[in-house]
């Protein structure tokens, strides 16, 4: 019985197949002898034996019929039968037969009745001449047009399933169109004489058809080399597509702070502080893209992988290929042919992202011969940067589609950053400083800048009394040594416990709408209220710390991660290092956002990301970000240290508070503090002091033997002294240095 119904749908595609040839037979033996067919077809006397259609006198009548009734469109009468024909004979599942239909019942419509505006009378055929005759008393020739465009736009939105790159595409092509028709058209009959519109066609519609595989995008920013050669054993069907430019602003759009009473005249920093690379137009080698989509099939084929690429996306490093795998192939079989695909097309970090979220196809991402460096002007200056809405506003880069990448540091609420040493690291901290430093009045925000490296972050020593916060007793803003940062960590965990005080007492929730309300003057600074600016802590170097200092670091750190997102304190680390024992579990759980610069092996991307392929990037800015939910490639904007100069200099340069932001000092040091002062010092201090002085140098070994100490009090004693300014700090093998020369000096100290 089944085999009965193939045999019934065959013989019925075939005979589809039959009527659609005969019917194309006809119908171009008409334009030959139609004329003088119809003589013989036509009346009471039909005489099919004189009729000259190559088909006979069915052909004749058919093809007048036909060709009288619908005009040039009969045609799609060819093509209805023949896709119908498709469908039924080898099982097409891309042509659907009721979308098809619907199509051509669009056309049938449409076409006649342009062609008989355009007074083509011939070829429009009846139902385009009746339809003009009845519209054109009704809205004009005019309307008809609106109308007719009006339709064709409808119908493409919903039968064709545009995408936004489509519709600015077309718009820029209907600009040139009218350009074109205005400059060769006198203005003062265009509207009388609508039907040179139709009878336009422009260069590109004429080229299109002699080189198929030239691609054209009319972009400013741009470059786009092509290959124009024909290839005669077979056409390319990959979609090549262009990342676009987006708008950008002239100068930076960020109003006058409001949030606080308390503020002063500021000017944001001018986008023209920031350099404008020549190199930051995106090149596209037509020739490239070819090659390396027929080394990826030819690869995959060779291992029994049968595959298409059906589009190329470019970037400005990286060009993302999509491949479509024949059916019952596994996916995972792909992936493992990462390195096979890059040894074939002699490129380092290919990556493989199997399957595309959202999509039904298999990623490949291949760096660009020739990349394109993203300035981090093109990304301030991006009208996306310059509308978004955020708290603090951190704009990173651009994507493989060319679109800046923006997240908001609240929302992450803390950032981790890991690669291996001159990847990126370092550019990566300047380039989301300097976005908020654009975005953010000094009174909003303040940053803890530490630097173990002690030259990364210099720079911003300018903008201290705008922009950085520090514990009283320190002379430097930026922070550098260990001592310090324990000390600046344990103040700012007292930070967060009393702004939770605040917002305890306020009755709200967190630090938004604390400076809400603060702001409608709800809240009585009587009791301590005052306005609470976004804090952001940012390491340099968090593995030094965590070698020199260990749990005296980690564990405020893991406090702070775990609480202060509420009270608007914010945490960024850098390491270069990302091992478990520096990117601990109990640091990773407090952090979910995350960026993998390029590291050396897979381990070490497994523990920044949990998953592979941050060792299979290219570097010089080349990074991964893990939100938690997804996982993101960007190139990393570049700003240079002459660019950070500028801005910090240009903000330095205006008014500003006459004291930097203080952090509140632990109780726990104001007592050892006070301690001190009261002389609750060893009963032998004064004796070791002596002892020192006497022989200029100090050791713990040598309080040891003269006052036949044990260790332990040998070591309180030094250090007592090292507080009482009698001794200097300890510097490795070169031991502690003398402070105090004589013994009046000594009496006079303590």
């Amino acid at each position: 019985m089944k085999n009965n119904y193939y045999k019934l749908q065959f013989t019925f595609g075939i005979i589809l197949f039959t009527i659609s040839i005969f019917l194309f037979i006809s119908f171009n033996s008409y334009w030959k002898y139609g004329v003088f067919d119809q003589s013989e077809i036509i009346g009471d006397n039909i005489n099919f034996v004189t009729t000259q259609n190559t088909l006979g006198g069915v052909g004749a009548q058919m093809s007048e019929y036909l060709i009288r009734l619908f005009g040039i469109t009969a045609y799609l009468l060819i093509s209805l039968v023949l896709l119908t024909g498709l469908r039924i004979v080898f099982s097409v599942k891309k042509i659907n037969i009721v979308k098809t239909t619907i199509y051509h019942i669009f056309f049938f419509l449409w076409i006649p009745l342009l062609l008989s505006i355009c007074e083509y009378d011939i070829i429009s055929g009846e139902i385009g001449i009746t339809m003009a005759n009845k519209l054109t008393p009704l809205i004009g020739t005019v309307g008809i047009i609106l109308l007719l465009i009006t339709t064709l736009f409808i119908f493409l939105f919903l039968g064709l399933n545009l995408t936004k790159n489509h519709v600015v595409k077309f718009q820029k092509s209907i600009s040139n169109l009218c350009s074109s028709i205005i400059s060769t058209t006198n203005k003062s009959i265009f509207l009388g004489v609508p039907l040179k519109i139709f009878n336009y066609k422009s260069k590109a519609q004429k080229n299109q058809k002699k080189i198929i595989q030239e691609v054209v995008i009319k972009d400013d920013n741009t470059n786009i080399k092509t290959n124009n050669k024909k290839d005669n054993s077979q056409e390319s069907e990959i979609i090549v597509k262009v990342a676009e430019d987006e708008n950008t602003v002239n100068k930076n759009k960020i109003g006058v702070d409001q949030n606080n009473s308390n503020k002063i005249e500021y000017k944001f920093p001018e986008l023209d502080l920031l350099k404008e690379y020549a190199e930051n137009k995106i090149s596209i080698d037509q020739e490239e893209v070819e090659d390396n989509k027929k080394l990826i099939e030819d690869t995959l084929k060779d291992f029994k992988i049968d595959v298409k690429v059906q589009r190329a996306t470019v970037g400005p490093t990286i060009t993302l290929y999509e491949i479509i795998p024949d059916e019952g192939v596994r996916i995972s079989k792909i992936k493992n042919l990462e390195n096979d695909i890059a040894l074939r097309i002699k490129a380092v970090g290919v990556r493989i992202i199997a399957p595309l979220p959202g999509k039904g196809t298999v990623g490949i991402e291949v760096p660009n011969q020739n990349p394109t460096i993203v300035s981090m002007k093109n990304v301030i200056a991006s009208e996306k940067f310059q509308t978004a809405n955020l708290e603090l506003p951190i704009a990173l880069g651009k994507t493989i589609a060319n679109e800046t990448f923006i997240i908001d540091l609240t929302k992450m609420p803390h950032l981790l950053i890991a690669g291996a040493t001159g990847q990126g690291k370092s550019v990566g901290l300047n380039t989301i400083l300097c976005s908020i430093l654009y975005k953010k009045h000094p009174n909003d925000v303040k940053f803890i800048l530490i630097d173990p490296k002690k030259v990364e972050l210099t720079l911003y020593n300018r903008i201290e009394s705008h922009f950085l916060a520090k514990l009283p007793n320190n002379d430097e803003a930026i922070i550098t040594d260990t001592k310090s940062v324990v000390k600046t960590l344990k103040a700012l965990c007292v930070e967060m416990d009393n702004r939770y005080d605040l917002l305890k007492k306020a009755e709200v929730r967190n630090i938004q709408e604390y400076n809400k309300k603060h702001k409608s003057k709800l809240l009585n600074s009587a009791e301590g209220h005052k306005f609470l600016p976004y804090l952001v802590l940012v390491i340099d170097e968090f593995a030094d710390l965590i070698m020199t200092a260990g749990k005296e670091v980690e564990i405020p750190i893991a406090r702070l991660a775990q609480l202060s997102r509420a009270i608007g304190i914010h945490l960024i680390i850098a390491t270069q290092r990302p091992t478990t024992n520096i990117i601990t579990g109990t640091i990773k759980a407090n952090f979910p956002t995350r960026i993998a610069f390029r590291v050396i092996q897979g381990i070490d991307s497994k523990t920044i990301l949990d998953t592979v392929g941050a060792n299979q990037l290219i570097g010089r800015g080349d990074m991964l970000i893990s939100t938690g939910s997804s996982l993101s490639r960007i190139q990393c904007a570049f700003i240079d240290t002459s660019e950070v100069e500028k801005l910090t200099d240009f903000i330095s340069r205006q008014d500003s508070h006459s004291e930097t932001f203080v952090l509140p000092i632990d109780k726990n040091e104001i007592n050892e503090l006070s301690i001190s002062k009261n002389e609750d010092r060893d009963p032998l201090f004064k004796e070791a002091a002596l002892l020192i002085i006497m022989h200029q140098q100090g050791s713990t070994s040598m309080i040891q033997r003269k006052l036949k100490l044990g260790y332990n009090r040998a070591g309180r004693i030094i250090d007592q002294l090292e507080d009482a300014g009698v001794l200097g700090p300890l510097q490795g093998s070169k031991g502690r240095q003398v402070l105090i020369q004589t013994e009046e000096e000594l009496n006079q100290l303590i």
